[in-house]
């Protein structure tokens, strides 16, 4: 009998550990402060850290102002998927939203991701500036450069 309990017990651990794992890049995004009308669209990254597909099954905002966009493709073992949310930001005013995420992730079937802000007509003007792909050439020239501006720093 002790040995049929612990054949149990070592197949539920084996079952556990190799399973599905829902990880998030972040569980809260801040929007900060925001002018009304502003673009209110951001970015969470799931990840499946597990060693079985990841299948996200839904994605619930706690109202009508929130609006997740998701994929139900499995999400492979190392990859990673994203899942959109949009806030009206017609709304005036601090926000901080909830949205449940629920998945085939034995341990976490339903996950809790946040956003959170403010809409208010003062908020200051937010300059779009286009976003730099930085190259591996690119990194290399800027680690050299601050290589030798250490350089120059320690000689002093």
């Amino acid at each position: 009998m002790k040995k049929l309990i612990a054949g149990i017990a070592l197949f539920g651990t084996f079952a556990i550990a190799s399973a599905q794992t829902i990880t998030f890049d972040k569980t809260t995004f801040d929007y900060g402060t925001i002018k009304p009308s502003a673009d209110g669209t951001r970015f969470f990254t799931v990840t499946n850290t597990g060693d079985k597909p990841l299948v996200i099954s839904n994605v619930k905002p706690s109202c009508g102002c929130t609006t997740p966009e998701f994929s139900t493709d499995p999400v492979m073992p190392g990859k990673s998927a994203k899942i959109k949310v949009g806030y009206n930001t017609t709304i005036n005013g601090p926000f901080n939203k909830m949205i449940e995420v629920f998945s085939n992730d034995p341990a976490n079937s339903r996950s809790v991701i946040y956003i959170k802000g403010n809409v208010d007509a003062n908020a200051p003007e937010v300059a779009a500036t286009p976003a730099k792909v930085e190259t591996a050439a690119d990194a290399k020239a800027a680690k050299k450069a601050a290589k030798a501006a250490k350089k120059v720093a320690a000689a002093k």
